[in-house]
């Protein structure tokens, strides 16, 4: 069987953030409610970091559902906001579907909550119109551990990647001397996954002076 991998592009990929609502926020329970929070940020700074472009869309906001929070609308206060007010499945929305497709990228980064309904239900749909489909797993929630599985599992089964933020965030940038690179990333390593960020700093305090760390 022959195998093509397709790698994110920075140049070819824009990214989604689906329903990251302060209501539905209550229903990822996957994950801690703390974990949700970092991660949901963390994929809306990738769009930043990268440049890539950025889509914003809620369900009806006004309701329990509630917005997006305002940490996302002011890092993303000029990308596209699509406010649906009934679509379950975001492609179903015409205001959305042109926003996709004005970016003129075919590569599409997903997260949303819930895993198994708004993130799923749109990256089939995505995958269906012919875009490459990179599902941001961290940065998505649902009601328990098996949901998120099973959900992971149909959407893999379509032909979805599904990655790690740490993933996303790697392939994106391919090498550490790229642009954005070391600079840019390990401040949101350091941010967002500090195990990650903590094992720079101990590099780092290693190296003071010169002196060799070993690692």
């Amino acid at each position: 069987m022959s195998f093509k991998y397709e790698r994110l592009d920075k140049d070819k990929a824009m990214l989604l953030v689906v329903d990251h609502q302060e209501g539905l926020y209550q229903l990822a329970r996957d994950v801690s409610p703390v974990n949700v929070k970092n991660n949901i940020l963390a994929h809306a700074e990738l769009g930043k970091i990268f440049g890539l472009p950025t889509v914003l869309t809620t369900s009806a906001e006004t309701g329990p559902n509630g917005p997006l929070p305002k940490e996302i609308l002011e890092m993303h206060s000029d990308a596209p906001l699509v406010k649906r007010h009934g679509e379950v499945n975001a492609w179903d929305n015409a205001e959305f579907r042109e926003a996709v497709k004005a970016t003129g990228r075919k590569q599409v980064i997903i997260a949303g909550i819930t895993t198994d309904v708004c993130a799923t239900f749109l990256a089939l749909s995505l995958v269906e119109a012919g875009y490459s489909v990179f599902a941001n797993s961290d940065a998505s929630g649902t009601f328990d551990v098996k949901t998120a599985q099973d959900a992971n599992d149909r959407m893999r089964a379509a032909g979805v990647q599904v990655l790690s933020m740490f993933a996303v965030a790697t392939e994106l940038m391919r090498d550490w001397r790229n642009t954005p690179g070391t600079p840019e990333l390990m401040p949101f390593f350091d941010q967002y996954l500090p195990e990650y960020g903590f094992l720079a700093r101990a590099h780092d305090a290693a190296l003071s002076g010169g002196t060799p760390s070993g690692l």
